[in-house]
């Protein structure tokens, strides 16, 4: 058995924890430069606001609404998922992190002394007393229809917390009830094709015969069918690893020069090439994108892309960083405001799988990669940025982007910790 344990409304709810008297009221959370909501409390959503709002046309919402604002802060929702994690893991040998508001626990075993609807109760129950963050569980025999459950867990108050689905009539109902379009591993295409051949609920799906899943869709849509049917197939360390990485923002104001863009694409290099080394993969294309703002359409506009593959695979942010500085001054046009710009890695593989090339250009390979393990020990050792590329610039340049409302770092800098009167 599996358990989905699932953070609600995770960025809002970390926000209330540090300011108790939002509590049952609308709080919703920014994008990069306070541009759009990311994420919002159900209270919100019973105002009409939805996740994605660009902030200016729901403005008056939110004021009406007396709808309280935070600019996103990772940094403190990432700290408060490894506190989550850690209690995770203090009650429940093998915890995969799924994504920062999702674990799952491997429950194998368990059952033999535990009532598992009640382990995880007390699991929910200690998370929400030691970090007051709302989790909701759901357990299952495949991870597909644990992250079922935990929908229902979230949806229906009755279940407290915990839906567990550990028989066929359960899992008839559940596959039953839930929507289509939100069953795990169906976007929208796979989705539209569904439903050509007349497929409706999850239900429908799991009664076709393997057959005919296999002669219409590919090896995922295959996986899935086991799944619903609660039959463990997915490997989540699969799944987690991306197949294409971005960093991309929007600019706290309009630039202009190729100087002022050169530190920010230099630092949206930097995070693909630090999340490409944390998911222990490596990439061999690498594109820069560039946008004006198309709010103002008196303005000259200029929307591009370059894409350039690398002569190896590498996770170096330096050979990274250097390709990258090569496509902008390629897309860069002189007179134009930018609004917006960012870098996209593919072509990835695991570390594992990549061949050594006898014509790499890059004769000390060994010791830069070396170099990259000491730089990401010291910036996890004494945080985020303490060391960068020169290229990076300050985080005081003007591209970089403007986080008004932003909470402070309570859980990892001592000179931001919580102060009570």
């Amino acid at each position: 058995m599996w358990a989905l344990v699932d953070c609600n409304s995770f960025f809002c709810s970390v926000e209330r924890a540090f300011h108790p008297g939002l509590r049952h009221k609308p709080v919703c959370v920014l994008s990069s430069n306070d541009g759009n909501i990311v994420a919002l409390t159900p209270e919100a959503k019973q105002l009409g606001l939805q996740r994605g709002d660009p902030l200016f046309k729901v403005r008056e919402i939110i004021q009406q609404g007396d709808v309280k604002c935070f600019s996103g802060n990772m940094v403190l929702y990432a700290a408060m998922s490894r506190r989550i994690t850690s209690i995770l893991r203090g009650s429940i040998a093998h915890v995969e992190n799924y994504s920062i508001d999702e674990s799952f626990c491997d429950l194998r075993g368990y059952s033999c002394h535990h009532n598992l609807e009640e382990l995880m109760r007390d699991v929910a129950l200690r998370i929400r007393l030691w970090t007051d963050i709302p989790v909701s569980v759901g357990i299952a025999p495949s991870k597909t229809l644990a992250k079922m459950g935990s929908k229902f867990a979230k949806q229906y108050a009755g279940y407290r917390s915990v839906c567990v689905i550990d028989s066929e009539e359960k899992r008839l109902k559940a596959l039953e009830l839930f929507p289509l379009q939100e069953v795990w591993g169906i976007g929208r295409n796979t989705l539209k094709r569904l439903q050509e051949h007349g497929i409706q609920t999850p239900l429908q799906l799991a009664n076709q015969r393997e057959s005919w899943v296999k002669r219409h869709f590919s090896l995922p849509l295959q996986r899935t069918w086991r799944e619903l049917n609660g039959i463990d197939c997915i490997d989540t360390s699969e799944v987690i690893a991306r197949k294409s990485i971005c960093t991309s923002r929007s600019f706290g104001q309009m630039v202009t020069a190729l100087q002022e863009l050169r530190p920010a694409i230099a630092t949206f290099a930097s995070g693909c090439a630090d999340k490409l080394r944390e998911q222990h993969s490596a990439a061999r294309s690498v594109s820069v994108f560039v946008m004006s703002n198309r709010f103002h359409p008196d303005l000259p506009q200029h929307n591009a892309m370059e894409t350039t593959q690398l002569p190896v695979y590498t996770a170096d942010t330096i050979e990274i960083e250097q390709a990258a500085q090569a496509l902008l001054e390629r897309l860069y046009r002189p007179g134009i405001l930018y609004k917006k710009a960012g870098v996209i890695l593919g072509d990835i593989l695991p570390i594992g799988e990549v061949q050594p090339d006898l014509f790499d250009p890059l004769a000390n390979r060994p010791q830069r990669y070396r170099l990259m393990q000491a730089i990401d020990q010291l910036n996890q050792r004494y945080g985020a940025h303490t060391v960068q590329l020169a290229a990076e610039g300050n985080r005081r340049d003007v591209w970089t982007t403007k986080c008004e409302q932003r909470s402070p770092n309570y859980l990892t800098d001592i000179n931001e910790l919580l102060t009570v009167r």
